[in-house]
């Protein structure tokens, strides 16, 4: 059954795991770095004006944001990362509290990685992307703002960032995306009803240390 992402709604803000809603159905997470076009993104998928907060100051989403889309489906906006200006109390919360999220959230279907195309690839995107992956996460990769590029750039970033993560292990898909003039939207819907629809639960036992990111450094 197709979802209707229209209906989303924000039902829920979470500042610590326990806050979180009851682990139960499928879920999709959104992560990304700081400004790179997040919460425009889940606006357009969704299809809900102001659904998730936009501002032109990173760093403004600071709790784990939940949005309800009927039958126990659910997106899941997460804290944007690499904001220098964040205090490093807030960031060694965020890193504990994101450690503890991936690690145990049975019902999480899949993880949205959100890049700006024109700087895809920051060492904190590779090690969040190397991190869910050692779980077994599904990892789908937005190069947004790619209405900043002209075509044959923008096709070009595409395929090098393809080549980069294939040999990555893991289930780590790419396209591009922009939330200005819709491209790319139908696609990463497609993406999410089939997560959605054909979630496989199953946590790595042996993710290493190492694949324990700090994101918010």
């Amino acid at each position: 059954m197709s979802i209707d992402f229209s209906r989303a709604k924000f039902v829920k803000g979470a500042h610590h795991i326990g806050q979180c809603m009851l682990d139960m159905g499928h879920e999709v997470a959104f992560a990304g770095r700081s400004n790179a076009g997040k919460s425009s993104a889940l606006n357009v998928i969704t299809g809900v004006n102001n659904l998730a907060r936009t501002s032109k100051q990173p760093g403004r989403t600071q709790q784990i944001n939940f949005f309800e889309l009927g039958h126990h489906n659910r997106l899941v906006d997460l804290p944007g990362y690499g904001f220098a200006k964040v205090p490093p109390k807030l960031r060694q919360h965020w890193d504990q509290v994101l450690s503890e999220y991936f690690e145990t959230r049975q019902s999480l279907a899949g993880l949205i990685v959100i890049m700006d195309a024109r700087h895809p690839l920051k060492e904190l995107d590779l090690q969040l992307i190397d991190w869910v992956s050692a779980l077994d996460i599904p990892v789908h990769c937005l190069l947004t703002k790619c209405d900043k590029l002209k075509k044959g750039p923008a096709s070009s970033t595409l395929q090098r960032v393809r080549r980069k993560l294939e040999h990555r292990g893991g289930q780590i898909t790419v396209q591009l995306f922009s939330a200005l003039n819709r491209q790319g939207v139908d696609l990463v819907r497609m993406k999410l009803n089939d997560w959605f629809s054909g979630h496989e639960s199953g946590l790595a036992s042996d993710v290493t240390e190492e694949a324990q990111t700090t994101l918010y450094k």
